[in-house]
């Protein structure tokens, strides 16, 4: 049996990890293009200051700098190919990426709910025959209220089958500084419409991604009243979290926050160093960085 190496990918070992990233994206297809046409690519290299080494990293790339970092890593596309007629990076390719480095990425996918019956089949297809553990919504850029009727059928699948549904809340880095926001309408991604999707699907586990500017008290409280939702900290510098954030985070929600960064937007290297030095709990910063996404996941015993 040939020896393990620093590259050669290992069995999932949630002991062996320190820390796992929830929020992740894959940019860019073995195939060759990208998940944003170049004008919003433009606009979010400049939202962001996105590094030029971190620019569309392909997902061995995604996989090499989390293994090197010793962290597992949740990651999807986002499918808005009706809203904006481009393609999204396929989910096949992320699960089979997932498959090829078990112990770092672990696979979820986008989906949009404007395909309705299509969307449902793929949702079934990626669970059953490929393993993905979740699937990605981003209102603002597929131009849907996540409460609109249209998209309960495909809920109601990923309930029944048992997976996470991420939800993009407050702005969108995207399509920022672009005459008109590139068309993008922030009200979509208002946190108050999960609140509806939480009451009809009560069996569905929720995340709402990122600090959810300008709406952060209405998402504080639908994840402190509705038991199944969560709030991962991702597409913003910790510098700059709201104060009430914090205090949820230290408190009420401390089982219910997560660690993502929003990569490759966002290193998680910088979100780290600034995390380091916001006023967590000894004994809740644990539970950000790695604990609450492990139970949430179905990787702890908890």
């Amino acid at each position: 049996m040939a020896a393990q190496t620093a590259t050669t990918p290992r069995k999932f070992d949630l002991d062996a990890i320190s820390a796992i990233d929830v929020h992740v994206h894959a940019e860019v297809s073995s195939k060759g293009g990208t998940s944003l046409d170049s004008s919003l690519d433009q606009a979010a290299d400049k939202y962001f200051k996105r590094e030029e080494e971190h620019r569309h990293p392909t997902l061995e790339q995604i996989a090499a700098t989390y293994r090197e970092r010793n962290m597992a890593c949740v990651v999807f596309t986002v499918d808005a190919e009706t809203a904006t007629g481009t393609e999204p990076v396929p989910n096949e390719e992320i699960a089979e990426a997932a498959a090829a480095n078990p112990d770092v990425i672990i696979p979820f996918a986008g989906l949009d709910p404007h395909k309705g019956k299509a969307a449902i089949r793929q949702a079934r297809r990626l669970v059953e025959e490929y393993g993905v553990r979740g699937f990605k919504f981003h209102p603002s850029v597929q131009a849907f209220r996540p409460n609109d009727r249209m998209a309960y059928p495909l809920y109601e699948t990923i309930q029944e089958l048992g997976a996470i549904a991420v939800f993009h809340t407050g702005q969108t880095g995207i399509g920022a500084g672009v005459p008109g926001g590139g068309g993008i309408r922030l009200k979509y991604s208002h946190p108050m419409d999960i609140d509806d999707v939480a009451v009809d699907f009560p069996h569905l586990p929720i995340i709402m991604a990122h600090p959810s500017f300008p709406w952060q008290d209405e998402a504080l409280a639908v994840a402190t009243h509705k038991p199944t939702v969560y709030i991962d900290l991702s597409g913003w510098s910790p510098k700059y979290f709201p104060p009430q954030l914090v205090q949820y985070a230290n408190s009420l929600l401390k089982d219910k926050v997560l660690f993502g960064s929003d990569y490759p937007m966002l290193t998680p290297d910088r979100w780290l160093a600034d995390f380091e030095k916001l006023p967590i709990k000894d004994e809740v910063r644990p539970k950000i960085l790695k604990e609450n996404a492990a139970r949430l996941l179905g990787l702890s015993k908890d």
